[in-house]
């Protein structure tokens, strides 16, 4: 990734063109110079953006122009820049990052100089609820602190690999930067509702249980010392049924090793009864529903 000098109207268009569709304005006295280089790994967009004295907004009236469902991860590099989204003001400082949902409106500020790295990927991508992305989007992550200290290193090794061509283009560390984030995002979500850690609790469960073809409410419940009752009224306060939660974890895992080299020699069959899905065939069925492809599609596209 080579940056080159653009002018305003330049830099404007190759946003629009290179994330989703957004107004842009310039702020300052002085004239413009930003610059927009992206790179790739697997489903994530790497791009860094540097400009001065702007506002970006991405308003309903762009939302109807396209819509893609994408989640945008902001580190700032340098200077100062704030997100705003749901109500919710984010002023991020050198080494803070922030995630925010291209569905909804959000607004950019930024009052200098600034450099910012942006991955960008499918919402699809990560294990976050509509009502979870709303409440964690425009929260600042700090850097410097929780895992947001883990996170931040990370996320700038991988904008260095990226500007200097040295960025591994493996499966693995895609998923990698997916499962750091959210355990960032997750890090930086309030827990304060009724029952919330239970429900933490019962997510921990299915993960390390996925390859358990018995695992179903009823089995998580007792593993809970609660009512399957309960547990339902837990998962569907966040938007879920339980059986519809480990349906998406074991999908989303069978997705993911179809794709890793690792798993190469492995039959379809194989990878799926690997995470507790036994019928293959209605594994086929949900995967094509879920992803739109088969597996068989997806494993050689």
């Amino acid at each position: 990734m080579s940056p080159v000098a653009q002018s305003f109207e330049q830099w404007r268009e190759n946003v629009s063109t290179a994330f989703v569709p957004l107004d842009a304005v310039s702020t300052g006295p002085s004239s413009f110079e930003g610059t927009l280089v992206s790179s790739t790994l697997g489903a994530l967009q790497l791009s860094e953006v540097t400009g001065r004295e702007v506002d970006v907004r991405r308003t309903r009236a762009t939302i109807r122009r396209s819509d893609p469902g994408l989640i945008k991860v902001g580190l700032q590099l340098t200077g100062r820049g704030t997100i705003v989204q749901n109500e919710r003001e984010a002023v991020l400082n050198p080494g803070d990052f922030a995630v925010y949902d291209t569905s909804a409106p959000y607004e950019l500020h930024f009052a200098g100089n600034f450099e910012m790295f942006v991955v960008m990927f499918p919402r699809r991508e990560l294990r976050i609820d509509s009502r979870e992305l709303t409440t964690v989007a425009a929260r600042c992550i700090e850097g410097a602190r929780g895992v947001g200290a883990l996170v931040s290193p990370f996320l700038h090794t991988l904008r260095r690999n990226a500007l200097d061509g040295t960025l591994p283009t493996t499966p693995m560390l895609e998923h990698a930067v997916l499962d750091l984030l959210g355990a960032a995002l997750d890090d930086a979500t309030p827990h304060e509702a009724p029952g919330s850690t239970l429900l933490i609790e019962a997510r921990g469960l299915v993960e390390s249980h996925l390859s358990d073809p018995s695992l179903s409410t009823a089995s998580l419940a007792a593993r809970l010392h609660i009512s399957t009752r309960y547990l339902q009224k837990l998962f569907e306060s966040d938007g879920r049924t339980v059986a519809g939660w480990i349906r998406s974890r074991r999908l989303d895992r069978c997705h993911r090793d179809l794709r890793d080299p690792r798993f190469a020699a492995d039959s379809i069959g194989t990878i799926c009864a690997r995470h507790g899905l036994i019928d293959s065939s209605n594994f086929s069925k949900l995967f094509k529903e879920t992803y739109g492809m088969s597996p068989r599609e997806y494993r050689t596209g």
